[in-house]
C-alpha cells in the first residue's frame, strides 16, 4: 500500500515519464518525416491539395478576426493617446501591433482550432479505423503520404494567411481611425509609415513560418497517436489545439528574446 504522502511525488513521475515519451515519440516522428522527403514522387502530389485546406479554406476565419483586431486597436489607441500627443500615433500603434503581435498570434491561434484539429481528427480517425496500418502493410510511407503534404503546405501557407491578416487588420483600423475617431488619412498613414522598418515583417513570417510548422507538425502527432476509437479522436483534437495553442505562445516569446 502506497503511503499517501507520496501520491503527489508518483504523480509527478508518471507525467515527467509521459512529457519524456512524448519528446521521444515527437523525435521518432520528426525523423521519420525527414527521411520521407526524399519520396517526392508520393507526397508532392498531395501538397496543393492541402495548401488549399491549410491556407485557402482558413482565409475568411483569419480575415474576420483580423478585421475586428483591427478595429478593437484603433479605438484602444485613441482612447489611450489623449493630451498632447499626436493623432498620428494612431496609425503607429495599429500597424506595430498588427505586424508584430496581434496579426501572427491571433491568427496562429486561430488556425491552431481550425487546422490542427482538423489534422488531429482525419489522421487520428485514420488511425483507429487501421488505414494508416494498411498503408504500413502495402509498404506505403504513411509519413510520406500523410505528415509531408500537410506539414509542407502549412509552412508554405501560413505565412501568405498571416500577411492577408495584417494587411486587413491596418486597412480596418485605418478606416475605423477616419470614420469614428476623426483621424485623417494622412495622419493614420504618416503613424504607419513614421516607425515602419522592413525588418517588422521578416519578423512577423518568421513568426509564421514557425507556427505553421507547429500547428501541423502537432496535429500529425497526436493523429498518429490516437487509440480508443472515437473518444480517442476526441481526445487528440483537444490535446492538439491546447498544445498547439501553448506552443504557439511560447514561440513567440521565443522569438522575441532572440531577434528583438
Amino acid at each position: 500500500m502506497t503511503h499517501p504522502a507520496l501520491a503527489p511525488i508518483r504523480s509527478v513521475g508518471r507525467a515527467a515519464l509521459a512529457l519524456v515519451r512524448a519528446v521521444g515519440q515527437g523525435g521518432y516522428l520528426a525523423g521519420g518525416a525527414v527521411r520521407a522527403l526524399k519520396n517526392v514522387d508520393i507526397w508532392a502530389p498531395h501538397v496543393l491539395t492541402q495548401m488549399y485546406k491549410i491556407g485557402v479554406a482558413s482565409v475568411p476565419v483569419a480575415l474576420f478576426v483580423a478585421m475586428f483586431t483591427g478595429i478593437v486597436l484603433a479605438l484602444q489607441a485613441s482612447n489611450t493617446l489623449t493630451g498632447g500627443v499626436p493623432e498620428y500615433f494612431v496609425g503607429t500603434l495599429v500597424g506595430k501591433s498588427m505586424i508584430m503581435e496581434l496579426g501572427p498570434v491571433l491568427t496562429g491561434l486561430a488556425l491552431a482550432g481550425r487546422v490542427g484539429a482538423s489534422i488531429a481528427a482525419e489522421l487520428g480517425t485514420m488511425r483507429v479505423t487501421e488505414q494508416i496500418d494498411a498503408l504500413e502493410t502495402l509498404a506505403y510511407d504513411p509519413l510520406a503520404y500523410l505528415v509531408v503534404p500537410r506539414v509542407a503546405a502549412g509552412i508554405l501557407m501560413f505565412p501568405v494567411v498571416v500577411a492577408l491578416a495584417i494587411a486587413v487588420g491596418v486597412v480596418a483600423g485605418w478606416l475605423t481611425s477616419m470614420s469614428l475617431l476623426d483621424v485623417g488619412s494622412a495622419q493614420f498613414v504618416k503613424g504607419l509609415k513614421m516607425f515602419f522598418d522592413d525588418f517588422d515583417v521578416i519578423f512577423a513570417m518568421i513568426k509564421s513560418v514557425s507556427f505553421g510548422l507547429t500547428v501541423t507538425g502537432v496535429g500529425a502527432f497526436f493523429g498518429f497517436q490516437t487509440k480508443g476509437g472515437a473518444e480517442g479522436v476526441g481526445h487528440a483534437t483537444t490535446r492538439t489545439v491546447v498544445v498547439s495553442t501553448m506552443l504557439i505562445l511560447v514561440l513567440d516569446a521565443f522569438w522575441a528574446a532572440v531577434l528583438l
